[in-house]
């Protein structure tokens, strides 16, 4: 499927979600999920804990607060009072921040914990957390969703049915089963979110049930679930900053800090699939060197990135994404062509870690593809997660009620 930033139009019904500010330069190492192990996505049960943690690379101790925000499923602020949702104080300073250790790179680690003593969340649904410096300027936001297990989510993954896709795409169906929660009008009240590898980029939204069995809603959607299946992304391991280490050719020490030089990627839009083992899009950060908390003892390095897109990308637009940078398209992460060596190159400042990344090119109208450089396979695996939202008629904000979730790599012809 392609990825869409912009409010095109387009046979598909994308989630045309609110922007974020982008994150502030010196802001880096942004991580958002639930505390629980081997969990990097920003979906938390109710009552359960979540962990904010970011970098601040000038070091200075700077004095940071954090506002959070329920919104409904368009992303939008919702119009009922802070109190309805929050119990405590909506706006706070974070207050747990350290140095960090022995890096070449100095920095100070804000961590923050919700929910905590001055605030938590009465209820499921969308939340923007926004965090600001001490002249009340926003350096970066991030969004979350807290969902309330009221109904139970089976989805199962297909190979698509149309031909002309068959070897491309994947398609998604669900079942939403109610037994014990009482939905009056289904198609006006519920309103299920499709999504691949949980980028919001390419969500899939304003489905109806086809079908209706009993306290069950089917939806047996082929072409209006599908999403094309990429290709696995790629990835490099940082962890030992002064030595090569997975999918990095060379490392050398200039201008102060570590350099990392990947060895180049070829466009595989014209390769057979392989299989590689990835984490879909995600990041983690972790260090062999000296002690044993990331957090404030693994380092930063330059790492170089270089592109043989093996394709024609005239007048187009190549970036380097994924979740270590919010999916956000900046001039950090994008390619420049460099005309002696004849790639496509940029350096980005990461945090010691195994990192996944993918290319996408971006054309003069803004439309953008994760298939023209990479290619797209039915047999790529992907995570898939659908959110169903309520909004009872008559109500005043919108709960999310049920999550499930499904991989390709347990594929239903």
């Amino acid at each position: 499927m392609f990825l869409i930033l912009n409010l095109i139009i387009s046979d598909k019904n994308v989630l045309y979600s609110q922007n974020l500010v982008a994150d502030k330069p010196h802001i880096k190492s942004v991580i958002l999920r639930p505390l629980k192990s081997n969990n990097y996505i920003p979906f938390i049960a109710l009552g359960d804990t979540m962990l904010l943690s970011f970098d601040d690379l000038n070091g200075n101790e700077e004095y940071y607060s954090y506002e959070v925000e329920h919104c409904d499923m368009n992303w939008e602020a919702s119009t009922i009072l802070s109190s309805e949702y929050i119990r405590g104080n909506k706006k706070d300073r974070i207050r747990n921040f350290e140095n960090s250790f022995n890096t070449l790179q100095g920095y100070t680690n804000y961590k923050l914990e919700i929910p905590n003593r001055s605030l938590q969340l009465k209820i499921s649904g969308n939340y923007i957390i926004t965090v600001r410096d001490q002249s009340n300027e926003v350096v970066f936001q991030r969004k979350f969703v807290i969902y309330d297990d009221k109904v139970k989510v089976g989805v199962s993954v297909h190979r698509s049915r149309d031909i002309k896709d068959i070897k491309t795409k994947q398609s998604v169906q669900f079942i939403i089963n109610y037994p014990n929660f009482r939905i009056n009008n289904p198609k006006a009240e519920i309103f299920p979110v499709v999504m691949q590898n949980n980028n919001w980029q390419t969500a899939i939204y304003g489905l109806k049930p086809q079908f209706y069995r009993g306290s069950q809603l089917l939806y047996r959607y082929n072409r209006e679930t599908s999403f094309n299946g990429g290709n696995e992304f790629l990835y490099f391991d940082s962890k030992a900053v002064r030595s090569t280490s997975l999918n990095i050719a060379r490392v050398y020490l200039g201008d102060q800090l570590y350099n990392a030089q990947l060895y180049t990627n070829i466009g595989r839009n014209d390769r057979p699939y392989t299989l590689l083992n990835d984490i879909n899009g995600n990041f983690v950060i972790r260090t062999i060197d000296g002690g044993g908390d990331p957090f404030t003892e693994a380092d930063y390095s330059r790492i170089h990135f270089s592109l043989d897109p093996n394709t024609s990308v005239d007048e187009k637009e190549i970036y380097v994404h994924g979740a270590f940078n919010n999916w956000q398209l900046q001039d950090e992460n994008r390619l420049k062509y460099n005309s002696r060596t004849r790639l496509y190159e940029t350096t980005i400042m990461l945090k010691q870690g195994f990192y996944n990344f993918q290319y996408v090119t971006k054309d003069a109208s803004g439309l953008i593809r994760n298939d023209e450089i990479d290619g797209s396979h039915w047999q790529t695996e992907n995570d898939y997660t659908v959110l169903v939202y309520y909004k009872r008629i008559g109500g005043r904000y919108t709960e999310v009620i049920g999550i499930g979730r499904g991989n390709s790599s347990k594929m239903n012809n």
